[in-house]
């Protein structure tokens, strides 16, 4: 009898609004995971970039059919884990905040400010507690790797900067991208806080290619529209296919940032004698290597 072999990835990618499959993905095949925390966003791509085991998961499901919040992201980031994934290369639309940063750019940030209100943003809890360090919240190494083959592949590149996460799914107004600029910050979005920290409890080397379509809502004459950021999505995603061919086979190769893929070790603080059993069963995928 053949035994089937159990599906296996080792770079995740994640795609935003706009990136909602990838023909960079050769020998496709979907597969849908079961996790503790429900079904996430759709079916998972899995397949091979360059001879890596990849999976592509569409953030927002095919044909965005989750706002923001409403975003599955536990089960998503579980869905990753339980594949093998080690690394996850998310890609995220993204409004400017700075001049410099015009739309069709991508910026890979070394920073993050979260301002939401209305996630659930651990797997944690119900009898186990972990407290991660989430500095910085995006792999540096991973980070820099992605952006050297985003500027060989001549696709306009930022290396740093910092991401605020807004509650969504609305825009901004005007006085929030003028306080949001205020403060220096450079990009601003709505997907990415939550999905860094579970990232990090679930020890995946984790970075964020940001493809800015829009300058928010703050300059005068390119006030965002859906035209506008459609036309900009389109582009970016584009150049997201080349950029995924080009990176994912370089990260794969890098070795694994320990403030990352060993990111659990000492974050346990609950009491060996006071962990609830069901909670170690239900988190054994993460926490198995620490009991």
């Amino acid at each position: 009898m053949t035994k089937t072999r159990k599906p296996y990835a080792k770079v995740g990618v994640i795609g935003g609004s706009g990136l909602y499959s990838s023909d960079a993905i050769k020998n496709p095949t979907d597969v849908v995971l079961k996790t503790p925390f429900g079904p996430h966003s759709g079916p998972i791509t899995l397949g091979e970039i360059d001879g890596i085991p990849c999976a592509f998961l569409p953030r927002h499901g095919k044909g965005h059919v989750y706002t923001p919040t409403e975003l599955p992201q536990r089960a998503n980031m579980w869905a990753l884990k339980s594949l093998g994934v080690e690394r996850v290369l998310a890609f995220s639309a993204v409004g400017s905040l700075k001049e410099e940063l015009p739309p069709r750019t991508f910026v890979f940030p070394d920073q993050l400010v979260d301002r939401t209100k209305d996630r659930v943003q651990t797997f944690f809890g119900g009898g186990l507690v972990a407290h991660v360090a989430f500095n910085p919240p995006f792999a540096p190494a991973q980070n820099k790797i992605v952006h050297d083959c985003a500027v060989s592949l001549g696709i306009k590149s930022v290396l740093g900067g910092v991401y605020c996460c807004m509650e969504g799914p609305a825009f901004s107004t005007r006085a929030e991208s003028e306080l949001h600029r205020s403060f220096g910050w450079s990009l601003i979005g709505m997907t990415a806080a939550t999905e860094a920290k579970l990232a990090r409890e679930a020890e995946l080397v984790y970075s964020q290619a940001c493809m800015v379509t829009d300058y928010d809502c703050w300059k005068e004459g390119e006030e965002v529209s859906t035209e506008m950021v459609v036309a900009n999505l389109t582009a970016n995603a584009a150049n997201a296919q080349r950029l995924m061919r080009a990176a994912v086979p370089k990260i794969a190769a890098a070795p694994l940032e320990p403030a990352f893929s060993e990111a659990l070790k000492g974050a346990l603080f609950t009491d060996p004698k006071a962990r609830k059993p069901a909670a170690l069963k239900r988190l054994d995928l993460l926490v198995r290597k620490y009991r």
